[in-house]
């Protein structure tokens, strides 16, 4: 029998009780509704600060406070996702730290479809940038949902590399839904979310993103996914991290390798001889989890991977050169080549479409 979310949601705010626990418990065959009213063996040990917490707390309280959630998740067009409801991610449910809530905004479909977490370096070089946007395109028109963490770097160019090719994408956040951050990355979430794609978390509504929840995130990404491919990424890194809990969860993990040069390719370079497979085309992905999804190996290998040195169109040539050499606000842009406003922000987005430039704060960039 499945609990009602609201279980989930005030069992998720007891102190102690962390994802780990909860998981066990429930595996074990406690319910939700068990624990908050203190239904269990002698044998069963809780922190101190948790049952400190159930001395001093009535179970009427929490399930107040998670009527408040669910009725602001109502009015933001969340979706409430418990632990074990039939919208709940399978593959997500097999990790030892599953969260005991997912709220949603988007297509809960999404969810259940094979998806493949791209993660990088917050500050990549333009080419690792380049190898992301057509990683991502390539691997999502082979039917991947590309998922990542709405970062800055690698992680928005991952989805924005699928928004390009008219895929959907997933973006797992370190706030609540509706806080996006950074805030930079707003009209790329609304991209997502208008294309059909999805922000999750497991941070109720009205929680601002802090250092300590983009482990936690991480944790989520890898653990969606069937596996997980890093694109530049420092030794000491959040990149890292999320491969290698993927590799802890059982999931497939992938590495793009770079110069020796290149300070970040040492994170993808240590994954590789731990292990990782080594990737230098979408191929390489797709070939050792085609069995798992029911791909064609045949076909994998038929992907495109455009080369970086490929030209724009005759008419974007004038405008892209100017992106080349350095980054452009509108108005300067439009100052600068004298077209009208409608022209210029025509070219741009072609431009952002075929993956030649990229958005940051307020100004345009030319990524190869």
């Amino acid at each position: 029998m499945r609990c009602d979310p609201r279980d989930w949601v005030a069992v998720s705010q007891v102190p102690g009780l962390g994802p780990a626990t909860l998981a066990k418990l429930t595996a074990a065959g406690y319910t939700p509704a068990d624990i908050l009213t203190q239904r269990l063996p002698d044998r069963v040990r809780l922190r101190t600060d948790t049952r400190h917490f159930f001395k001093s707390n009535s179970v009427e309280k929490l399930y107040r406070y998670a009527d408040q959630l669910l009725q602001v998740a109502e009015s933001l067009e969340l979706q409430v996702i418990g632990f074990d409801g039939p919208d709940y991610p399978p593959l997500l449910r097999q990790i030892d730290d599953p969260p005991p809530v997912l709220w949603l905004r988007g297509d809960v479909k999404l969810l259940f479809c094979p998806q493949l977490a791209i993660v990088g370096s917050r500050k990549p070089s333009r080419s690792g940038l380049q190898s992301a946007l057509q990683l991502s395109a390539s691997l999502a028109s082979a039917g991947f949902v590309i998922t990542s963490g709405l970062a800055q770097g690698v992680d928005a160019a991952a989805h924005q590399g699928a928004l390009n090719v008219a895929k959907p994408t997933l973006a797992v956040l370190g706030s609540s839904p509706e806080l996006i951050y950074p805030r930079c990355n707003t009209r790329l979430a609304e991209a997502i979310l208008a294309q059909g794609g999805a922000l999750v978390s497991e941070f109720p509504p009205g929680t601002k993103p802090r250092p300590e929840h983009f482990p936690r995130r991480n944790r989520i990404i890898s653990g969606l996914s069937v596996g997980t491919l890093v694109v530049e990424a420092a030794l000491r890194s959040g990149s890292l991290i999320t491969a290698r809990l993927a590799m802890e969860q059982g999931r497939e993990v992938f590495a793009l390798p770079g110069a020796l040069s290149n300070p970040l390719a040492r994170g993808c370079h240590a994954l590789i001889r731990e292990g990782a497979v080594l990737v230098e085309t979408p191929a390489h992905i797709c070939e050792p989890l085609a069995p798992l999804l029911g791909f064609l190996q045949d076909s994998s290998a038929a992907i495109p991977f455009k080369s970086s040195a490929e030209t724009v169109a005759t008419e974007l040539q004038p405008l892209f050169a100017l992106l080349q050499q350095e980054p452009w606000t509108l108005d300067a842009l439009r100052t600068e080549t004298g077209l009208a406003i409608g022209e210029l922000q025509q070219q741009l987005i072609k431009l952002e479409l075929a993956g030649k430039i990229a958005v940051t704060g307020n100004r345009y960039a030319a990524l190869a």
